[in-house]
């Protein structure tokens, strides 16, 4: 019988990021899944409200922090990875393709000293590796297409998939990023749904088409019947044209040029200059081509 994590989800309305924290009640130990660290780009300002939202939630569950994993560096949130290890102690965890992304924007930086080796993160998953959340067994799916680097954690029957597929009435994720690929974004949504249909599917984002109210599970039986590109999309053909004729309407995530030089440092804020002030560096025109919002 497959063993079933509780699964707590924690909506971010600014970002429209859902984080997750994923517990065994057997042993009260817990992973945390996608954490955001708050910024605001009109005034510069960061902090911690919804990792503070996170820590509070685990100290009234009395659960132990066990994992921080991130499903890839995300382009539209800072990640509070860094911080939360520093709240809690606990590991670090990312896909290991994370050296690619950071290969590819280190140039885009002008970064020639940065280590884009992944020694950011504690540990550094490749597909198929194993790992335990309290006595709840746990695999890594590597699942690219929206970046270079991502993975879908698969934690007892709850799989994470973050920016492949949304829920049934969104559909799927954007594949249009530096290294993005629609293609490779079909072969990695055509493993996940080859997962039995009872598995709990959860995302990273809602972006609550319509209005209605922030939703984040579904299963796989929903996503294959009901998902609005998957179930008109039955070949890959068909689907790399719709994405791709999608992501070409799209502007890019407000914060994608400040996210990217955080998140693929482990979700590290820059280091203080000699007057103390931290600064991020902005690449003009370097995604040109892009709509404007």
């Amino acid at each position: 019988m497959t063993q079933k994590p509780e699964v707590t989800g924690f909506f971010d309305p600014r970002t429209w990021s859902i984080q997750y924290v994923v517990a065994d009640p057997a042993t009260r130990r817990c992973a945390i899944i996608d954490p955001v660290y708050d910024f605001d780009e009109k005034s510069g300002q960061t902090a911690a409200i919804n990792a503070g939202r996170l820590l509070d939630f685990i100290r009234t569950r009395n659960y132990e922090v066990e994992w921080i994993l991130d499903t890839h560096p995300h382009a539209d949130h800072f990640s509070a990875a860094h911080y939360l290890k520093q709240q809690t102690g606990a590991p670090t965890a990312i896909g290991e393709r994370v050296k690619d992304v950071q290969t590819l924007w280190k140039g885009f930086y002008n970064w020639p000293d940065f280590p884009a080796d992944g020694s950011q993160w504690d540990r550094l998953f490749t597909d198929g590796d194993s790992f335990k959340v309290g006595s709840i067994d746990a695999k890594v799916m590597f699942s690219p297409g929206h970046t270079l680097a991502s993975v879908t954690y698969v934690i007892g029957d709850a799989a994470f998939v973050h920016d492949t597929l949304f829920m049934p009435d969104s559909g799927t994720a954007r594949a249009d990023f530096p290294g993005g690929s629609a293609k490779a974004l079909w072969k990695s949504i055509q493993t996940i749904l080859a997962l039995p249909d009872e598995t709990r599917i959860f995302t990273g984002h809602d972006y609550q088409p319509d209005g209605r109210e922030p939703m984040w599970e579904s299963t796989v039986a929903e996503q294959k019947t009901k998902n609005i590109h998957m179930a008109r999309c039955r070949t890959e053909e068909v689907f790399v044209a719709i994405r791709e004729a999608r992501d070409r309407s799209l502007a890019m995530p407000k914060l994608i040029l400040q996210s990217l030089q955080v998140n693929t440092n482990g979700g590290r804020l820059p280091v203080p200059e000699s007057n103390g002030v931290r600064y991020l560096k902005i690449p003009l025109d370097l995604l040109k081509g892009a709509p404007w919002s």
